[in-house]
């Protein structure tokens, strides 16, 4: 190939414009080297375009012929618009807020409108050799025209602006409108907010509406949220009593955050109850409603343990809730029977059952920060908690993790009991703790006569082993911990058979056979 070919201005912009295009296929999908290649292209054109005496950035005086003012206009108009793409390559690259790319994104957006606008003014300008202040004036009219016709659509433009800048809240925040409206920030775009609610149903807001209303981010400045909960209770005991019970409550909570540590507050009182509010903080807004059961729950099993009574709202004519069952109080005072009574698990059991059960049970206390089984012990006995709360904790390698809290109800020690296995933790009372006593061979006795019971001690065992693998691994327990499996085992060592061995249709077969 001949050198008058290589010098020719026509056959040099040609190629850097195939080598440009080549470069784009190949580095597209990388914001680096596209930056690279735009910035190598728009170098070596501008060496080009200036050693044969062409300067992009001056209007064009000269009267050459045609073709030639032809490819210099051409030129000229290439040279800007690769000037506009490094710096629009470089705002995608390096325009990213608080590295948040996607929130990020309009003012992005913004940044490169105006860099095009710009290039196309300075083309008109030195291409074309039109004044732009004219052009800008006479095009006044055309764009109140289309300002008027655009003016909720430019309204919602420009309302997303103001709202990318001044980020009242992020993709992922929790929102609250003052109409009620709320639900997570899924999408934002140039005209609207997407909201995610509860109901898994996506609510568009326009930015425009959102820019005049009044807006709650419930999970600015972290995902953490404050939850506050009244409970209206029988003024049968003094308000420091009724406090210390809902302190309770909290403290044997396994969903709140422990920091910051949650309050009570009595906040009411009359002749017919007196009311509390309990506040603490959940790590998560999407974990409210879970929280609340739990906290409710809660407060039913320490009133309960507490000899304490809900009370209706201030006006209402309170209700006993102890109504119907005196004759069973007067038959059974002792809180043992109490206990049998409202533990779930015992509720298949007939009363006689339950009787023979509670007058087995033995009372034992432990004062707060008592170790009430040690960990990699075995206990003998199943223990239910008849109130105050206890703490399970693992140490391992120096530190204490916690793996479960226990209020009144729950059990512990089954582990033991059932499988002879050890206790994954120490179990420590956090306050005054009063605790039943089921012997093993009393246990026995009752799953023998209820195989049932069995059943479902497996699968309060399989939980709890489940719970603690989630947290450690595989080494809590090298057993399987599938319900069936943990059943199968209980049966054998009670020496429980299946009720369906003894049907007699079971017998006929056998003696056909």
């Amino acid at each position: 190939m001949s050198s008058e070919i290589l010098g020719n201005p026509i056959f040099q912009f040609v190629s850097l414009v195939v080598l440009s295009a080549v470069a784009r296929l190949i580095f597209g999908k990388n914001p680096t080297l596209r930056l690279v290649a735009n910035m190598a292209f728009f170098g070596l054109l501008t060496i080009v375009l200036l050693s044969h005496g062409i300067e992009p950035y001056a209007p064009d005086t000269t009267a050459e012929e045609l073709s030639w003012r032809i490819f210099v206009g051409l030129a000229k108009s290439v040279w800007w618009i690769g000037g506009a793409m490094v710096l629009v390559s470089s705002v995608r690259l390096f325009l990213i807020l608080e590295r948040k790319p996607r929130e990020g994104r309009l003012i992005q957006d913004l940044v490169v409108g105006v860099i095009y606008l710009g290039a196309g003014l300075s083309v008109i300008a030195y291409v074309f050799s039109v004044p732009v202040g004219t052009l800008i004036a006479t095009s006044g009219v055309f764009a109140i025209v289309l300002g008027l016709a655009l003016q909720s659509t430019l309204n919602d433009v420009f309302s997303g602006v103001a709202l990318n800048l001044g980020r009242p809240y992020t993709v992922g925040d929790w929102i609250v409108l003052d109409d009620g409206v709320q639900g997570r920030v899924v999408e934002t775009n140039w005209r609207s907010t997407h909201l995610l609610n509860n109901a898994n149903d996506v609510i568009i807001v326009p930015n425009s509406t959102l820019a005049k209303r009044r807006l709650t981010n419930l999970t600015s400045p972290d995902k953490a949220h404050g939850v506050e909960i009244r409970v209206r209770v029988l003024p049968t005991r003094p308000p420091s009593a009724i406090e210390e019970t809902m302190r309770e409550v909290l403290l044997s909570s396994n969903l709140i955050l422990k920091e910051p540590a949650p309050s009570v507050t009595i906040v009411a009182l009359d002749g017919n109850g007196i009311e509390a509010e309990l506040s603490f903080r959940v790590s998560d807004i999407g974990r409210i409603s879970r929280v609340k059961n739990e906290i409710y729950d809660l407060v039913f099993r320490h009133l309960k343990a507490s000899g304490l009574q809900l009370s209706p709202p201030a006006g209402d004519t309170p209700i006993d809730l102890n109504a119907g069952q005196d004759g069973l109080l007067l038959k059974h005072p002792g809180s043992a029977w109490r206990l049998v009574n409202t533990v779930p698990l015992f509720a298949t059991l007939t009363e006689e059952e339950k009787e023979t059960l509670a007058a087995s049970m033995k009372r034992q206390t432990f004062r707060k920060g008592t170790v009430i089984a040690a960990q990699d012990t075995s206990l003998l006995s199943l223990m239910v908690v008849r109130s105050g709360v206890a703490v399970v904790e693992r140490e391992a390698h120096g530190e204490h993790i916690e793996l479960t809290r226990l209020a009144p109800g729950d059990l512990f020690g089954e582990r033991g009991v059932l499988m002879g296995a050890l206790e994954p933790g120490n179990i420590k009372a956090l306050t005054f703790v009063v605790a039943y006593e089921i012997a093993k061979e009393q246990l026995a006795a009752v799953m023998r006569q209820r195989p049932s019971l069995a059943d479902e001690l497996g699968v309060l065992l399989s939980r709890r082993i489940d719970s603690e693998k989630h947290l450690f691994g595989e080494e809590m327990l090298s057993e399987n911990s599938h319900p069936s499996t943990l059943t199968a085992k209980i049966r054998h060592l009670f020496e429980i058979q299946h009720v369906i061995r003894h049907r007699p249709e079971a017998t006929m077969q056998d003696r056909v056979s």
